[in-house]
């Protein structure tokens, strides 16, 4: 549904209001039609995380088109949005627009599980490269938020008119595209899925030893990992709306009282495919597991991932796993744990390695034949 155009003159004020009435749980039907309550988010009726984030961002881009009629506000936008690849647009909003886009932000990181207080989640930036030219130029920008699939792109310009983009081409006009900070999202989700994996019983980041291990690794002056000495995926499958990746490994095994254990491993560095990273990241520490092998599970943060009811999820399959003595791969336990509708891009599974041990050394390719690694034993030593 369309906003009501926006006039210029008050356009930040008109712009906010139009977003606090969305982040408050409410949309604008068409012009001079009464605004109609959605459901509150709930336990009986919830949206489901990809559809609450579209709504959120979707409001914040329209709001941010119609301010873009301020001439001031247009050469802030323009003037952060050529000097970074990202722009913390709430920080760099003021007065109302600034007070609805931190109620966005808040209602993202509700959302998506996280505490309140996880800071800005909104940004803004430049859709592509290849459109500064025509930004420096003085071309009208429009507003588009990130889409959650390969499907059409729908930007806003500042009468609050809808435009229809490709989502594989970019176009010539400059799009500043509002999406939610993946980097700052994926960090604090992975806190919260240790957390709450933790608290349902599956064992996460480095429990404490059991004292004949202690005893072992002490004689030892060390412990063993095992070390990625390089990286590469081949197809991250992001449209130029959607930009970098942001990956991580979820890396499962038996820890030494026997259950599953799950220990969630952030890529931060692995923006682009087609490209070798050498992070020299340790991958698996092995002083947390029984056996000598462990399973490791790639992901993409898509910004529709809720941290908190993934980890019930995986909790209530990993749980009914048991240790029979030998190990089991859990690669497909963990896999089967996501229901396929809380994911709404493909590339959200990127790729799985089975049965990693802890004398690999050397490149091995993914099952899904999307990416490899390079491994070493890589051994800890004391301080």
């Amino acid at each position: 549904m369309r906003l009501r155009h926006l006039r210029r003159r008050g356009a930040l004020a008109a712009a906010a209001t139009t977003l606090a009435v969305l982040c408050a749980g409410q949309t604008l039907a068409a012009p001079q039609a009464a605004a109609a309550p959605v459901p509150a988010l709930g336990r009986e009726v919830r949206a489901s995380t990809a559809s609450e984030l579209h709504t959120v961002q979707d409001a914040a881009a329209r709001a941010i088109a119609g301010a873009l009629t301020d001439p001031g506000w247009r050469a802030r936008v323009r003037q952060a949005a050529m000097a970074s690849d990202v722009v913390a647009v709430t920080a760099l909003a003021d007065g109302a627009l600034r007070t609805a886009l931190a109620a966005a932000d808040r209602r993202i990181a509700a959302a998506k599980g996280l505490a309140p207080d996880v800071g800005p989640l909104l940004r803004l930036r430049l859709g592509d490269p290849s459109m500064r030219a025509a930004l420096t130029a003085g071309t009208e920008p429009w507003v588009a938020a990130a889409t959650s699939d390969d499907g059409p792109v729908t930007a806003y310009d500042g009468k609050g008119r809808a435009h229809t983009l490709d989502a594989r081409k970019a176009p010539a006009r400059p799009v500043y595209v509002v999406d939610v900070d993946g980097s700052r999202a994926l960090a604090a989700g992975l806190d919260v899925l240790h957390e709450e994996l933790a608290r349902r019983g599956v064992r996460s980041a480095g429990p404490a030893p059991e004292p004949e291990q202690a005893r072992s690794r002490a004689a030892a002056a060390g412990l063993w990992t095992t070390r990625i000495t390089a990286v590469s995926l081949s197809d991250d499958q992001e449209p130029w709306i959607k930009g970098d990746a942001e990956i991580y490994t979820l890396v499962t095994g038996f820890g030494h009282d026997g259950k599953v254990r799950v220990d969630p491993v952030d890529m931060p560095y692995l923006d682009n495919d087609g490209t070798v990273y050498r992070p020299q990241q340790i991958l698996v520490n092995w002083s947390s597991y029984k056996y000598d092998l462990a399973d490791a599970v790639m992901m993409e943060e898509d910004g529709s991932t809720n941290y908190r009811d993934l980890a019930k999820a995986i909790a209530a399959v990993l749980l009914t796993v048991t240790d029979q003595g030998a190990y089991t791969p859990l690669v497909n336990a963990l896999l089967d744990a996501i229901p396929d509708d809380w994911w709404t891009d493909d590339p959200d599974y990127v790729d799985s390695w089975y049965t990693l041990a802890r004398t690999d050394s050397g490149t091995r390719y993914g099952a899904r034949g999307n990416g490899w690694m390079t491994l070493e034993p890589y051994f800890v030593q004391e301080l």
